[in-house]
């Protein structure tokens, strides 16, 4: 059975001792899922209090590395993902899914099928759009009785912030608070800061000689029989011109994945086709603009979640320079992340794959 003590333990042997908001979050997981595992009842479309739980707070409080570990122990049908790559499934349904009265609830119901435990990370609501579509999805999930648990920077009240549109979304607000437990990350640690380096550095800064010799160190020690050339790609359907691409690590300018028009689709199709990712030459004054500093961080965020590897050359170090920058959402997340991807800590699917492929010792190596 899935109880406190249990989560606890597991957390304990990550190194981990839970404080005040992280028990409470413990709490609130396992009687909601305690809960269901002992009701398997039919849903009338009224939902208790305990339908799930949302996790909200500053980054690196921990919220993510409490609900991951929950996830992992609990015993039913479940899944969990990043909200981008939600939103992209649900967008991708809706454009086949045929005509009804309800197409949204319709789709919702087909995605929501066989699902007791789902998980949203990095849950947020920007666009009116994603608001509406969100709304529908929840008022079905919460109808159907299944556990829903989300972890985001922003309070529920904080949601679609936009003052011409935050209204309309009052009414999910009110669901959120009124269905699920709400609970505050509200720690003084960032655990992503102050881990040890990394033994290998993956970023590096100014863009000279000695950057460059650094990736193709890193580019042929992963793909030792690649040949370093520009090769045409595509990456949501978009064309990307990339300075080399091997079975598992790409090599492209930062003015090809992030300057250019590109979305968060782009940046998942790339984490789906390879294991690592270098950002080659990227210029750090082009990051006052908007869209391009939204896109980096899009990338940064699709990146982490899949635990892919990243190493970025820039004109000068990255963190100093996204430092005080506005106009994107959700900064002070991607320079939470960023400081782990640099520690050992962060252990990338690149990695496992190269330490899974290193031929084995013998005792007489």
């Amino acid at each position: 059975m899935l109880d406190e003590a249990r989560i606890t333990r597991a957390l304990t042997a990550r190194g981990i001792t839970p404080d005040p908001r992280q028990r409470e979050a413990i709490a609130a997981l396992a009687a909601s899922l305690g809960a269901r595992q002992h009701a398997r009842r039919a849903w009338s479309g009224h939902a208790f209090a305990a339908q799930g739980v949302y996790c909200h707070g500053l980054p690196g409080r921990g919220k993510s590395l409490v609900v991951d570990t929950v996830f992992e122990l609990a015993s039913c049908r479940k899944r969990r993902l990043h909200f981008h790559e939600f939103l992209r499934e649900m967008n991708r349904r809706l454009v086949t899914a045929p005509r009804s009265d309800d197409r949204l609830g319709d789709v919702s119901k087909q995605w929501l099928d066989g699902i007791e435990l789902l998980c949203f990370d990095e849950f947020h609501v920007h666009d009116v759009a994603d608001a509406f579509l969100m709304g529908r999805f929840l008022d079905t999930a919460i109808g159907l009785g299944t556990c829903i648990v989300l972890t985001s920077n922003y309070a529920p009240d904080d949601l679609l912030p936009d003052p011409e549109f935050h209204e309309r979304f009052l009414p999910t607000i009110a669901q959120i608070k009124r269905c699920f437990t709400v609970v505050h990350f509200d720690g003084a640690r960032d655990y992503r800061f102050g881990g040890e380096p990394a033994e290998v550095p993956r970023f590096f800064a100014p863009l000279d000689t000695s950057s460059e010799n650094a990736l193709r160190t890193i580019f042929a020690s992963h793909e030792p029989g690649a040949k370093l050339e520009a090769v045409k790609l595509s990456a949501a359907g978009r064309p990307l011109e990339a300075r080399a691409a091997g079975s598992a690590l790409l090599w492209a300018d930062f003015e090809q994945l992030c300057v250019v028009s590109r979305s968060h689709l782009d940046y998942l199709d790339l984490a789906e086709q390879w294991q690592g990712l270098i950002v080659d030459r990227l210029h750090t004054d082009a990051l006052r603009q908007s869209h391009t500093l939204q896109r980096l961080i899009w990338l940064i965020d699709i990146f982490y979640d899949r635990k892919r590897a990243l190493f970025i050359a820039s004109d000068r170090p990255l963190e100093a320079a996204l430092s005080g920058l506005e106009g994107a959402h959700d900064l002070s997340r991607t320079l939470s992340r960023l400081a782990q991807m640099q520690s050992r800590t962060y252990r990338s699917t690149l990695e496992a794959t190269a330490a899974d492929d290193a031929p084995e010792q013998t005792a007489d190596a």
